[in-house]
């Protein structure tokens, strides 16, 4: 009797915990998409540079996903939040170019100078873009980093970044499939599912691609 109390205490205690932590993974999720304070014109310097994580694009044309990360880094740019850009991402089997190039493209179109913008052509997830990114920052020395991506996507890339030894603040995009107006449910619960693997699981938990929307 007394084991089989001890047994229910245990089940018990492991459903709490299968409920429990998967919905506060969610309200933190979600609460980071909505509540981002950042990226005002009247507050210069927010950080040491720009990351524009990347996302599908199609012969060097982004899709509307990505593109809306590019408005979204080339506005943040525009305030003075950060005096650097670098765009990150590899490309798929049989691209003829990168998320990263066509993204680093994308802003010189646009008005962005060539001095002010690095294409690392590396990561097809966000720990491998991550890792990518923070060994560029570590070589020059600099230490925080706005990244622009998705609303839902923020509390998951900031948290890789913030372990890897970065001051990481997100800047989310406001146009595009992802954009909270429009984004599904299923992101959400995607990147809450994502993020418990890479909290659970380390490196191994990280093979999920990123690419949505487009």
């Amino acid at each position: 009797m007394f084991a089989f109390k001890i047994f229910r205490k245990v089940v018990g205690a492991f459903i709490l915990l299968v409920l429990v932590v998967p919905t506060f993974v969610v309200i933190k999720t979600y609460y980071a998409a909505h509540n981002q304070t950042i990226a005002h014109a009247d507050v210069a310097d927010v950080a040491d540079v720009i990351v524009v994580l990347g996302t599908a694009q199609f012969n060097g044309v982004p899709t509307q996903a990505l593109e809306a990360r590019l408005i979204e880094a080339k506005r943040v740019f525009d305030l003075g939040e950060a005096p650097a850009i670098i765009t990150v991402g590899a490309g798929a089997p049989g691209d003829r170019t990168t998320e990263a190039a066509s993204s680093k493209a994308w802003l010189l179109a646009h008005g962005i100078k060539k001095s002010a913008v690095m294409a690392i052509e590396k990561g097809r997830d966000t720990f491998v873009s991550t890792q990518s990114y923070i060994a560029e920052m570590k070589r020059r020395n600099i230490h925080s980093v706005l990244i622009v991506t998705d609303p839902y996507h923020c509390f998951r890339a900031t948290t890789i970044a913030n372990d890897m030894g970065a001051k990481s603040y997100c800047s989310p995009v406001r146009t595009g499939p992802n954009s909270l107006g429009k984004v599904s449910f299923h992101y959400l619960i995607r990147e809450t599912g994502a993020y418990l693997a890479y909290v659970t699981l380390g490196r191994r938990g990280i093979h999920v691609s990123d690419h949505l929307g487009q």
